[in-house]
């Protein structure tokens, strides 16, 4: 499916995009056509779903969507996104929540249910204030989902803590 880049999005042009919305929930619905973002594109590049092009004709390879998204310093996001997907999750944004991402379980739907995880990503020399970690875990707690934990190490290894709130 013809995709083009506009600065940080990728936009799916083509008839047959919503399928990708409406079967596996990528991206967003818009009026320019199924916008997705950067990671998603890469994930859907590679996969060989989509191809994508700059405004002026240029053709994007997946290496060169990898330096794009390295530079941005999200290449470790992707590498969680690319890890879950494979898993069979569903993975949205977490913003709302502070967090990078939210995941849904395999055989339920965005806008159908609530997810039951959300997802903070740090790399393996990454240090976490204590206040900022107890607010991760307060926020999911609140929203009633688990805190997953994602670090990925210098080898792009990941390695995923399950955290829970309790009370003393």
């Amino acid at each position: 499916m013809k995709s083009i880049l506009y600065d940080d999005r990728v936009i799916v042009k083509d008839v047959n995009a919503h399928n990708l919305y409406n079967k596996r929930y990528y991206g967003n619905l818009t009026d320019f056509g199924l916008e997705l973002s950067l990671i998603e594109a890469l994930y859907l590049l590679k996969k060989g779903k989509i191809y994508i092009i700059t405004e002026h004709k240029e053709q994007i390879t997946t290496e060169k969507l990898s330096e794009i998204i390295r530079k941005k310093q999200i290449y470790s996001h992707y590498l969680v996104y690319e890890d879950l997907r494979t898993r069979g999750y569903i993975i949205k944004t977490g913003f709302k929540y502070g967090s990078d991402f939210r995941i849904y379980e395999r055989g339920h739907k965005p806008g159908e249910g609530h997810s039951n995880h959300l997802v903070k990503i740090l790399s393996e020399e990454q240090s976490i204030k204590a206040r900022d970690f107890s607010s991760y875990v307060r926020v999911a707690h609140g929203v009633r989902k688990s805190l997953l934990l994602a670090v990925v190490d210098d080898e792009y290894n990941i390695t995923y803590y399950d955290i829970e709130w309790t009370r003393p």
